[in-house]
Formats: C-alpha cells, sequence, structure tokens
C-alpha cells in the first residue's frame, strides 16, 4: 500500500505544479469565458456555460486575487479530496490512485477547465451510488446525496444532462430485476430528485437568459462532413482506452494511419474490458457496474450527436473525460476483485503517469515568466473591451532531430503559437476582457490585437 500513497502524493504534486512549466499554464479559449462568468458574479451575462465553476472560481477569487491561481486552488482541492477521502474512507484507494495516471484526469485537472469539478463531482456520484447498492442502511441519504452530486455536475457542464441520461436508460433496462431489491425505491427518489434539480436549473436559464443551454450562443458545425465523421468515429471509440489519447485535429495521412492504428487496438480493449465486465454479474455490485456501462455509452454517443448541430469540439480527450473514467473506475474495480497481482496493472499505469508528464513537458515553457511580460504591457489597453488573435497565420514549429535513424521532423504545438499564448495570458490578466472568435467588432478601437503584444 505503501506505492500508492508515494504515487498518491506525486500526483498532487505534479497535477498542481505542471501548468506552471506550459506556455500558456493550462488556460485556453474556454477558460477566457469562465473567467468572463466569474467577474460578472451576481449578474451574469451569459448562459454559454453553467453557473457553477465560475462560482467556484470567484470564490477562490476573493482570497487570491488572480484567476489563474484560482484555477490552480481548486484542481490542487479537487486531488486531495479525492484521494484524500478514498483513502481514509478505504474506497478503492488503489483503484482511485490509479485513475490518476491514466490520461483522462492527467489532461482534465492540469488545464483551467470544467470537466476538472465535472469529474470531481462524477467521483462522489459514484461513491454514493455504490454506497447505495452495497449497504443495507442509508440507503434513501445515499440516493439524496448521489442526487446532488448529479444536480452539481449539471451547475459545471451541460451535458451533465447526458449523465442523468445514461443512468435513467440503465435503470430502464434494469427496471425488472431492480424492482425486485430494496434499492428500487431509493433510486426512484434519485432519479426523481435529481430530475427535479436539472429542470429547476434550466428552466431558470429559459427564464432569466432565453435559452436553456445557451444555444443561442453557438455556432453551427463546421463543414467537412465525411472526415469529421471519421475522426469522431475513432475518437468515440477511444473513450475505453485508459492511458492514450487521440488528438483528432489533422488529417493528415500519417495522423489518420495513427488514428486507424488507436482505433483498432482501441476494438481490441473493449474485448478486454467486456471480459471483466461479465465477470460482474457473481458480484453485489452488478447494478452499479451495467449503469456505469450503459453511462459512459449513453454519453459518448450524446455528445457526438450534439456535435451535428452545434459547433463543440470533437470527440477527444476532453469530451470524453466522464466516460472514460465510468469504463476505467469500474474496470480497475473488478480488476482488482479477479486478480491476485497487481504486478501488470501497476507496472502499466506507471510507465503512463511518467509518459505523461514528459510529454506534456515535450515542449516546455515559463508561464510565470510570460504573464509578467504580457502583464507589464496591459495598463496600455485597459481601455480595450474586446480581444482578438490576429495572428493565428503566424505558425510556430518545433524541430525535433533523431541522430540515430539522421532523420528530423517538425510539430507545432498549440501550447506554443504566439497569438493563442499572448490570448490566453492578456485574458486571464483581464477577464472582463472578452475574446473574440472572429474580427466582427466595427469599432476596432475597442479590441485589442494580440499583435499589439510583445511576448517576446
Amino acid at each position: 500500500m505503501l506505492k500508492y500513497k508515494i504515487l498518491a502524493v506525486l500526483s498532487v504534486v505534479i497535477y498542481f505544479f505542471q501548468p506552471f512549466f506550459i506556455a500558456n499554464g493550462g488556460i485556453g479559449a474556454d477558460s477566457l469565458s469562465y473567467f468572463e462568468i466569474a467577474t460578472d458574479l451576481p449578474y451574469p451575462e451569459t448562459n454559454l456555460f453553467p453557473i457553477g465553476y465560475p462560482v467556484l472560481l470567484r470564490l477562490l477569487y476573493e482570497f487570491c486575487n488572480d484567476y489563474f491561481l484560482a484555477s490552480r486552488i481548486l484542481s490542487l482541492l479537487f486531488t486531495m479530496i479525492i484521494l484524500g477521502f478514498s483513502y481514509y474512507k478505504r474506497f478503492y484507494f488503489r483503484e482511485s490512485v490509479l485513475l490518476f495516471t491514466g490520461k483522462t484526469l492527467f489532461f482534465v485537472f492540469i488545464q483551467a477547465m470544467s470537466e476538472g469539478p465535472f469529474i470531481f463531482f462524477l467521483y462522489f456520484l459514484f461513491y454514493f451510488l455504490h454506497e447505495l447498492f452495497q449497504n443495507d442502511k442509508g440507503k434513501y441519504a445515499n440516493a439524496l446525496y448521489a442526487s446532488l452530486m448529479l444536480i452539481s455536475m449539471l451547475l459545471i457542464r451541460y451535458s451533465g444532462v447526458y449523465i442523468f441520461l445514461g443512468f435513467l436508460i440503465a435503470i430502464v433496462l434494469l427496471f425488472s430485476k431492480i424492482k425486485k431489491t430494496n434499492c428500487f425505491k431509493p433510486i426512484l427518489l434519485f432519479v426523481f430528485f435529481s430530475g427535479v434539480g436539472i429542470t429547476s436549473y434550466l428552466l431558470f436559464n429559459y427564464l432569466y437568459f432565453g435559452s436553456v443551454v445557451g444555444e443561442n450562443e453557438r455556432a453551427l458545425p463546421e463543414s467537412g462532413l465525411s472526415i469529421y465523421t471519421i475522426r469522431n468515429i475513432f475518437g468515440l471509440v477511444n473513450l475505453v482506452n485508459p492511458f492514450i489519447g487521440l488528438k483528432p485535429a489533422s488529417v493528415s495521412l500519417p495522423s489518420m494511419i495513427f488514428q486507424l492504428l488507436i482505433f483498432i487496438l482501441d476494438v481490441g480493449l473493449i474485448v478486454y474490458l467486456f471480459k471483466y465486465y461479465k465477470k460482474a454479474k457473481a458480484g453485489r455490485l452488478y447494478f452499479f457496474h451495467v449503469i456505469l456501462w450503459i453511462t459512459a455509452l449513453v454519453y459518448g454517443i450524446c455528445l457526438w450527436v450534439s456535435g451535428w448541430f452545434q459547433q463543440i469540439e470533437e470527440m477527444n480527450v476532453r469530451m470524453m473525460a466522464a466516460a472514460n473514467i465510468c469504463i476505467f473506475f469500474s474496470f480497475l474495480i473488478l480488476y482488482f476483485e479477479n486478480e491476485s497481482s497487481d504486478k501488470w496493472i501497476w507496472r502499466i499505469a506507471c510507465l503512463f503517469f511518467v509518459f505523461h508528464t514528459l510529454y506534456n513537458l515535450k515542449d516546455p515553457g515559463d508561464y510565470l515568466k510570460n504573464r509578467s511580460i504580457i502583464k507589464s504591457q496591459m495598463f496600455k489597453f485597459k481601455d480595450k473591451k474586446y480581444l482578438y488573435n490576429d495572428e493565428k497565420n503566424l505558425v510556430t514549429k518545433t524541430t525535433y532531430h533523431f541522430p540515430l535513424i539522421r532523420k528530423s521532423f517538425e510539430y507545432k504545438h498549440t501550447n506554443k503559437q504566439k497569438g493563442s499564448l499572448k490570448e490566453s495570458v492578456a485574458g486571464s490578466l483581464n477577464p472582463k476582457i472578452k475574446w473574440l472568435l472572429n474580427d466582427t467588432v466595427k469599432i476596432k478601437s475597442k479590441v485589442l490585437y494580440t499583435s499589439q503584444l510583445k511576448i517576446d
């Protein structure tokens, strides 16, 4: 158990500090939107994103007066609470630690994004549902707590609706079996209170903003339907892979061949994981595992379908985060229940933990330095109301040399593109400024263009 304690501490430390060594500090375009909503509180002007994450950011901002630091403190608290709770409650501590070696938690907790708190509440949703099925006492209390976790997920991300839908479909499919157990009424209570909470918030959105999920502020999907569909299929199936993630933005031949190979690997993983899933039938937590698997499938498909009607990211690690955690956590529980040794899973997990750490530092940057440089210039642009990246065509590439084979190749690192880097830093320093996807503002003097900022 000592090795898991050490890995848990390493996870907390690395997750907190790594963004400081990434050029943009883990701050993307969505992060700026969350910061902007947080500054508007208590009178939000948009429901493009739910209010939950901005509220958490604002609470921490009141103490540290810095949204970047607020996001880092939140991630630190999320990781410490999950691992600390798991250890002291003896709730699958080994399994919980290994979750932090996978691609999903590594990605969401080093970024300033809503997936962090979303996964945090999902983890505790697992706990209360697990207790509901596992223990004979406190079933109604656990059902109420589980509904609070699910409502909290909706307040963080609108895709919490898909988690609810996944649970609902799973319960309908298992209805005849669950009806015969003492979990039936608590489950109905869970569904009822979750449904009321979710509906109430969406109704509030409609009455206050005039839209349910900010649909009036979202763009239509981009063109290129065929290749978009193929990449999304690869990304959707990749939700079963605990360690290897896809960045399916490229359509080059080498990239598509790589994605195809990962797709074949993922199909093999489905067969392997399903072997453990079938073993759950003999256990007391059969319903728990079935619900997690069905929820993961429904969540993934619903997000994919959403992409046909609005402009969202392709089915990458971020979009499939919740589905991947459902599958991975279920697998880890079943693995330790059915295997006498953790040798292989431990070695593989540690290998990928090191890989993910090094991969994120493959082209390291100094966020605090970049922030300091931009901060010294922002006073000149205090009257600007909009922020636009007008340097999208300026591409910075890093060249990698392989002496043994006498080959080299160039790679475009998203975090090192000067325009987007300036945009993320400037937006975090002045979160009230509104970043623009397109340069549509007529009064150009109100726009801060990234070309006006110097980073070197």
